[in-house]
């Protein structure tokens, strides 16, 4: 598969979940992706939240994008390193996108916002028609 079937893929299916490593301890949760491209996967999170800190200690993730109309239960994991974004300009447009952040009283230079992206990445799909086949990786950013 091609860099945009993957991309492709993760702009469709935005609602990915996340993991992170606090300590010892793996958490994953929810997060809506913002969007997709050859440089990373962006997404904002608020700055008291747990994920912040842990990425902060360990900027290691892996995510995964599920496609819940597949009948193969597709998915597309993800392994790759959080960098965080301090730049006004792509949060006024993350502002912009999800108007929600604006009405909770966020602003680009809000320190309570953090945008960030995971960056070099290397994604495979996973289908049960799959599973038992060599991973085909693709990297990218």
């Amino acid at each position: 598969m091609e860099l945009d079937e993957y991309l492709k893929f993760a702009n469709e299916n935005p609602i990915s979940y996340l993991a992170t490593i606090d300590g010892t301890q793996p958490r994953v949760r929810g997060l809506q992706l913002w969007y997709a491209d050859k440089t990373g996967l962006y997404y904002s999170s608020a700055a008291n939240k747990d994920i912040c800190k842990q990425l902060k200690e360990n900027p290691k993730v892996e995510v995964c994008f599920f496609n819940p109309k597949s009948k193969e239960m597709q998915q597309m994991r993800v392994t790759g390193t959080v960098q965080f974004i301090d730049d006004k300009e792509m949060k006024k447009k993350l502002l912009d996108a999800r108007p929600f952040l604006k009405q909770a009283g966020l602003t680009p230079e809000n320190p309570g916002l953090i945008l960030f992206k995971v960056s070099k990445c290397t994604a495979h799909f996973w289908t049960f028609a799959t599973n038992n086949q060599p991973k085909k990786c693709v990297s990218f950013a």
